[in-house]
């Protein structure tokens, strides 16, 4: 499937919540599109090198789609709203103009196994414990006491999307190939995270 596609200097994590403002004329033109299209959703992945502003970046291969679900208009930028929702792998880089397109193929869901209930239940443990720390140094997007999904496989996601850890650590949690494989790496990540951010050295 070809997407249009937004390089971020983040990760999207599916189910996890994204605000942009659209200013820059390509992004401009991608909404407008957007809007004559059966869905508006669009591609989101990581920016290796290079920045979120003027092109010429660097992207890693694997990304989320991001449904918008909300948006408002001013006089100078589009503000929107989006989630995340299923993961892909590029297959090509299509034409930059007016805006990045590709070529996309979608991952496999992640599937729910009961006998994971204990370690889904310890990783949000060690993450609402790793953001009270992390608070205590800087400001955080997602509080300690922030609600989760109800479905195991949905706030297995979220655990790593609120996680205080690197972008290179969701990348990880990105490429996933089982729901306990992503919490094994959210677990390992968010211990490591928590040491680094009581030491000072994160933030």
């Amino acid at each position: 499937m070809e997407l249009a596609m937004f390089p971020l200097g983040s990760v999207l994590l599916p189910h996890l919540p994204l605000g942009l403002r659209l200013f820059e004329p390509r992004y401009l033109a991608m909404f407008s599109d957007l809007l004559q299209a059966e869905e508006l959703r669009f591609g989101v992945v990581l920016i290796e090198r290079g920045q979120e502003v003027g092109g010429g970046d660097h992207r890693f291969e694997v990304g989320t789609l991001a449904r918008v679900v909300d948006a408002a208009l001013d006089t100078t930028s589009i503000g929107i709203t989006a989630t995340g929702t299923e993961r892909f792998q590029v297959v090509r880089w299509l034409e930059e103009e007016p805006y990045p397109r590709a070529e996309v193929r979608l991952s496999d869901p992640l599937v729910w196994d009961p006998a994971l209930d204990p370690l889904r239940q310890r990783v949000e443990e060690v993450v609402r414990r790793s953001l009270a720390v992390a608070s205590e140094y800087a400001e955080q997007q997602f509080d300690p006491d922030v609600v989760l999904s109800a479905d195991p496989v949905e706030s297995s996601w979220q655990l790593g999307g609120i996680a205080p850890v690197s972008e290179l650590d969701q990348l990880g949690f990105l490429q996933a190939e089982s729901t306990e494989e992503l919490l094994t790496l959210v677990e390992a990540a968010t211990v490591e995270a928590t040491g680094m951010w009581r030491m000072g050295w994160r933030g």
